[in-house]
């Protein structure tokens, strides 16, 4: 590592060949660039229960798309760790909530996207859905703000201004309402 590369946080992300095996890892901290290597992630859309979607603006301190309204919860499993626990690990540190059971709505979702500042996403990154009835509690250095939203508010936002929010919801919004509808609407818990 040359003294101009960011130092390691000691995260680790895997990295993927075009067909999408593991090929190795880099350090998080290094991996997203002008050439960022094809690498596993996630998106996640927590729900409610009732109708309402988390939706989150990253911080404005991000390296990429800082200040953007975006879906719930983005993140990257660690080397072994598997998916689930990967995106219940990242809703819990970024959101401060849990979450019921997860649905695997986008198992091949893959984009590639450049922020003005020329650093680019390449990302395989499976999208998810989940509930939850606890009231978020953001880390600010990843959130700005949150608000639940009507899904097809959102979803309007990704079809008519893409531009406003993050280009990978503006990919995934469509995809699952063509897919699902409302994607998650019933509790889970039908106890609580």
């Amino acid at each position: 590592m040359n003294s101009a590369s960011p130092v390691s946080d000691g995260e680790f992300v895997v990295l993927l060949d075009d067909s999408g095996e593991p090929v190795g890892t880099a350090p998080k901290s290094e991996v997203h660039h002008s050439a960022t290597p094809l690498h596993l992630a996630f998106s996640c859309y927590v729900f409610d229960g009732e109708g309402g979607l988390l939706i989150t603006r990253r911080a404005l301190e991000k390296r990429t798309w800082p200040g953007v309204w975006t879906n719930s919860c983005c993140g990257h499993p660690a080397p072994g760790e598997s998916m689930a626990d990967a995106v219940h690990r990242r809703v819990g540190e970024e959101l401060g909530v849990h979450l019921g059971e997860l649905r695997l709505r986008l198992a091949d979702f893959r984009y590639r996207a450049v922020d003005v500042t020329g650093v680019v996403e390449n990302e395989l990154c499976p999208v998810y859905t989940a509930v939850t009835r606890e009231t978020p509690r953001p880390d600010p250095d990843e959130i700005a703000d949150w608000k639940w939203v009507a899904w097809e508010d959102f979803a309007m936002l990704a079809t008519r201004t893409p531009w406003a929010i993050s280009p990978w919801a503006a990919e995934q919004i469509p995809l699952l309402s063509s897919r699902f509808g409302e994607p998650e609407r019933e509790d889970p818990d039908p106890a609580r």
